[in-house]
């Protein structure tokens, strides 16, 4: 897990996981898998580049609720104070900050610049 402030982690957001998939397996041997112990959501499952060392990310069925993407996310100790710097710097907030099912809170910004990233936090307790 990267440390407060790295990227560490990854998604995929789209209408059409299986098309994802696909291309993402064609492209560069990617796979993509459930875990359970990780996501009990059925719409999200998790990407294995063959790193084992390298980035995680995810593969997530929007159904069409928000537009497709893929960003990077950075790891930070709170989300909400974090979403806060973002507008206080002069970007935007586009998805607000929300807890999954498995205890991570994530939030989707814009930079100033109209460029897309995360950034969440592991919740443990």
């Amino acid at each position: 897990m990267a440390a407060f402030n790295g990227i560490g982690w990854f998604e995929v957001g789209t209408d059409d996981p299986a098309s994802a998939e696909r291309f993402y397996g064609d492209v560069f041997g990617w796979t993509v898998a459930a875990d359970d112990s990780r996501s009990a959501d059925p719409a999200y499952r998790f990407f294995a580049t063959g790193d084992p060392e390298g980035l995680r990310g995810g593969l997530f069925a929007t159904d069409g609720r928000v537009p497709n993407y893929a960003i990077f996310a950075v790891r930070v100790a709170d989300v909400e104070d974090t979403c806060r710097r973002i507008e206080a710097a002069g970007g935007k907030i586009q998805r607000p900050a929300q807890t999954n099912t498995g205890g991570v809170t994530f939030a989707h910004v814009i930079d100033p610049s109209g460029n897309l990233f995360g950034v969440f936090a592991v919740n443990r307790g």
